[in-house]
């Protein structure tokens, strides 16, 4: 199955659709999404962040999953790229450990910024047992 794809259907941002058979694969999914946008090169699961993130709903918890990633990002160059998490459907909170490497400008080579992700045309949704989330993000 398939991570990720991007889709063309805004001219400012970019759009891309996520998947996983759980939400936890979802969430990861959509991590790697947000990488491939910003970042040319491998991220290692070299360091260890404790991931904490809550919300009302489910759009909601992607839109906060993508702030908690672009939190590490702005503040620490810390691209993520394993997870080990637990996500709470019910309470709609994410809680565990993520790994990944600081930007290294012989390794790595960013591509542009993704400065936050919005609500418009966000779906999250789970049909025949796949998880999606379609997500446009400002650029």
């Amino acid at each position: 199955m398939k991570k990720f794809e991007f889709l063309d259907i805004t001219t400012a941002d970019v759009c891309f659709k996520a998947y996983g058979k759980t939400l936890e694969e979802l969430l990861e999914s959509v991590a790697l999404a947000i990488n491939k946008i910003m970042l040319n090169g491998k991220i290692e699961p070299i360091e260890e962040r404790e991931i904490n993130v809550k919300a009302n709903d489910l759009k909601s918890l992607i839109f906060e999953w993508i702030n908690e990633l672009l939190f590490f990002i702005d503040t620490e160059s810390l691209f993520l790229s394993k997870f080990n998490i637990k996500v709470d459907e019910k309470n709609f909170t994410v809680s565990g450990k993520a790994y990944g490497e600081s930007f290294n400008e012989d390794k790595h080579e960013i591509l542009t910024e993704v400065k936050a992700p919005t609500y418009h045309k966000m779906e999250v949704k789970r049909e025949n047992g796949i998880w999606t989330a379609q997500v446009i993000v400002d650029i």
